[in-house]
């Protein structure tokens, strides 16, 4: 950054498109692309599992779809049968079985319970409220009316519980966070005289994100002066619009940029070195959702090999004859080389921008897929 040699090159105009490429980018993340945490505990005391039973409601509601369907299946059937056993003891104990041969006057606890498969039945009955009509509890027995208050009740409680888990595994608002998009990179490039860093989201839906936010943060490992080795030191980073940076208007894609000044860690940063650092970008967009007032995180990570320097997003939103709007998602991740500064000191200090060489940004993950000369 110090000659003017090495501070000006001739501009070339060409179009890249992303498309990751298995075994080029491994190196480790915190965040995946997807917004998983990649983090495992260990040596956790044998106290703390205890907790998640205490807070079983979320344990339940964080368990696999394949599990909540286990318990489901399980938890009805499972008291079905307990309940079948009580059922056919209380008939054994008045003498209502078959084997045992009641009299013709006998006046059993429930109508044709008999055995232990229609005694099953009896409690199938009973629990799910069906009353076929032909199974039915006499005032015989003064067990087995209190038996079916108890059934009814427990079962209700089945009944809540289970339809509740499944209810809030649906509308869990992550599922949400599934139709909002970032880009697959980042892009470095002057913005209203500034060298800004900037990232695109999308909103996949048609419904609004109410009071979104967004953010980032840095993640790093650094040595402070004293030898001290902090692993994922935590900087922030703001993200903006030309509006601001709160209660963004998320109805199309938008571009949000982080400009970088003496205060950004980007600042010391050059083409020719950024690819050579050991960072994460982590991004945060905040929102309540529009249709279920229900609060959404989306989460996504950057690393230096997906931070291109000198180019720019190419533009998605056009207007038809008709007078709508329309977003053309072919472009969402594509990026077009532009006027750039090596680095953020050239950008400051000398007059004039350009583009970096091919060399210094060739990324096996970007595929060139057109050329103008």
């Amino acid at each position: 950054s110090g000659s003017k040699s090495e501070c000006y090159t001739t501009p070339l105009s060409l179009t890249v498109s992303y498309r990751p490429m298995l075994g080029l980018i491994c190196r480790t993340r915190l965040v995946t692309k997807e917004g998983h945490c990649n983090i495992e505990f260990g040596n956790v005391k044998y106290g703390n599992h205890f907790a998640f039973l205490v807070d079983f409601w979320t344990t339940f509601v964080e368990f696999r779809w394949r599990f909540v369907l286990f318990f489901f299946i399980a938890s009805f059937t499972l008291s079905w049968f307990i309940f079948s056993l009580l059922w056919f003891w209380i008939a054994r104990n008045n003498g209502d079985l078959t084997w045992q041969n009641p009299s013709s006057n006998h006046t059993p606890c429930m109508w044709n319970v008999y055995g232990l498969t229609t005694a099953f039945l009896f409690s199938l009955e009973t629990q799910t409220t069906i009353g076929y009509g032909v199974r039915a509890v006499t005032p015989q027995c003064p067990g087995a009316v209190a038996l079916i208050i108890i059934q009814t009740l427990i079962g209700a409680l089945i009944h809540c519980f289970m339809c509740g888990i499944i209810v809030s595994k649906i509308s869990l608002p992550k599922k949400r966070a599934k139709t909002i998009s970032f880009s697959e990179m980042a892009v470095i490039c002057p913005k209203k005289d500034f060298l800004c860093l900037m990232i695109r989201v999308a909103n996949l839906r048609k419904t609004l994100m109410i009071g979104s936010q967004i953010y980032g943060k840095l993640l790093r490992t650094t040595v402070k002066p004293d030898g001290e080795t902090v692993i994922m030191d935590q900087v922030n980073i703001e993200f903006m619009m030309d509006a601001g940076k709160d209660n963004l208007f998320f109805v199309c894609p938008l571009t949000l940029y982080h400009v970088i000044d003496k205060t950004s860690p980007f600042f010391e940063m050059a083409v020719d070195t950024l690819r050579k650092q050991e960072f994460e970008l982590v991004v945060f967009l905040e929102g309540t959702a529009e249709t279920t007032s229900s609060a959404c995180q989306v989460r996504t990570s950057f690393i230096p090999q997906e931070i291109m320097w000198g180019y720019n997003f190419l533009p998605i939103i056009s207007r038809s004859k008709e007078g709508k709007y329309r977003v053309d998602f072919s472009n969402f991740s594509k990026v077009v080389a532009v006027t750039t500064a090596h680095c953020a000191y050239c950008f400051h200090n000398m007059m004039g921008h350009h583009l970096p060489s091919i060399n210094a940004i060739d990324n096996g993950g970007f595929e060139v897929i057109d050329i103008l000369e």
